[in-house]
């Protein structure tokens, strides 16, 4: 089965967005060019004259004439990257995109041990429910027997309603079975994108034990995990800021051009003696800026510090989750030989028992006991044979699922505009 999950969906948006962001980042290396048309006509005001007019415009109350005003400019800029701000972004952008690529392998390894636990636990209940179902026919068999001996004489009514309890009581176990059994059945169908309503699961009791997982050296589970490379992406994005810090303190170089037509009147506007243009540098330089600069920089240092301590938590994290399921593997497969011994003696305390009793040397009573612990018994092997499915599937996704560092897609290809899903 595979995960069709709106989690994913988020991910892996996100993980578009970062694409985005690394692209618009990269623009910086790039220049700006604008292109407009415009278009102006004006009357100056009949108070503003030349000096030599003034006395007739203001006797005659005529400003002077309106003029029509045409332009057609282009205007270039360029900041040259000559301290690696823009470079230091792009690589910080790029790092980001890679860990939300590890962390949308993350949301889907983890959804899909979900779906695998989820699974294996509705095929344990498969089990539980087959035994529940086949101890009913053997206590209808006890049943039986028990009001046999009643019409013989041999046993008493206490015995049949004893019987009745006990097969009613495994009745209704069998039967709460079936509502966790349909929670599971949902929550697959929620996992794989399917309606609830319309999703079925055919029951398949677990029989089988779980596979044995090779765990591989501790220095390999570094490339194995995504949660780790995406930690480890964080941190090679938080150094790459403090590059981005470092290069406010540096003058910023601007270099501009403008060229274009521009006249008033409309015959001679793209005309060649019409045409304009002018190209001049620009520096700056903050000389003051009470302190921010500092200040940004030292907080670029404790986000790197903070990325760097997250990453080691991650790794002794999963180091933690690799040996926590491999002693739970170790030890439930000890349990499980112990308890298969349990269930064989109870067993054949229970067919001991039933002997006695038909030869009416105990009551029924004992009958009931021992059935009661054979049940119980065979009940916990069935639900440690679930627990060791579920542990090996969590030491499956603590080892990273197959997946590979490898697989992290490279600076070049989250900068691509179009990004593998």
């Amino acid at each position: 089965m595979s995960v069709s999950n709106q989690t994913l969906a988020v991910a892996e948006a996100t993980y578009r967005q970062a694409g985005a962001l690394v692209r618009e980042a990269r623009a910086g290396y790039f220049p700006t060019v604008t292109v407009g048309v415009g278009y102006t006509r004006s009357r100056p005001s009949s108070t503003i004259t030349s000096s030599g007019s003034l006395a007739g415009s203001i006797a005659t109350g005529r400003g002077g004439s309106p003029t029509d005003f045409f332009q057609l400019p282009i205007d270039i800029a360029w900041a040259p990257d000559f301290w690696g701000r823009v470079r230091r972004t792009v690589e910080s952008n790029q790092a980001a995109a890679q860990a939300t690529a590890g962390d949308l392998e993350t949301a889907r390894l983890s959804l899909q041990a979900e779906l695998a636990q989820d699974y294996f636990l509705a095929r344990t209940l498969d089990a539980q429910k087959r035994l529940l179902d086949e101890t009913v026919v053997a206590f209808e068999k006890s049943l039986a027997l028990t009001r046999a001996r009643y019409r013989g004489g041999v046993a008493s009514q206490v015995d049949i309603v004893q019987a009745e309890t006990q097969l009613e009581t495994t009745r209704a176990q069998a039967i709460d079975v079936g509502v966790q059994r349909a929670q599971l059945e949902h929550a697959i169908a929620l996992l794989t994108g399917q309606p609830a309503s319309t999703f079925t699961l055919p029951a398949a009791p677990l029989a089988t034990p779980p596979p044995a997982v090779p765990a591989g050296l501790p220095s390999e589970l570094l490339e194995r995990r995504p949660d780790i490379a995406a930690a480890e992406r964080r941190m090679a994005g938080a150094n790459a800021q403090i590059g981005v810090a470092l290069a406010a303190f540096y003058p910023s170089i601007t270099l501009s051009a403008s060229a274009g037509f521009e006249s008033s009147g409309l015959s001679r506007w793209l005309t060649w003696p019409s045409r304009f243009w002018s190209v001049g540098p620009a520096i700056s330089q903050t000389v003051f800026d009470g302190g921010l600069r500092r200040a940004q920089t030292e907080q670029a240092r404790a986000a790197w510090d903070g990325s760097v301590a997250t990453y080691r938590q991650t790794v002794l994290g999963a180091f933690q989750a690799v040996e926590d399921n491999l002693a739970a593997l170790r030890i439930l497969e000890a349990e499980a030989g112990v308890q298969d011994v349990a269930v064989k003696a109870a067993q054949r305390s229970v067919a001991l028992t039933t002997d006695q009793y038909r030869a009416g040397t105990v009551s029924y009573l004992n009958v009931i006991t021992t059935q009661t612990i054979a049940l119980a018994n065979e009940v916990t092997a069935v639900q440690i044979l679930g627990r060791r499915m579920a542990a090996t599937i969590l030491l499956v996704e603590a080892l990273g699922g197959g997946w590979n560092a490898a697989e992290l897609p490279s600076a070049e290809a989250v900068t691509e505009r179009t990004m593998p899903r």
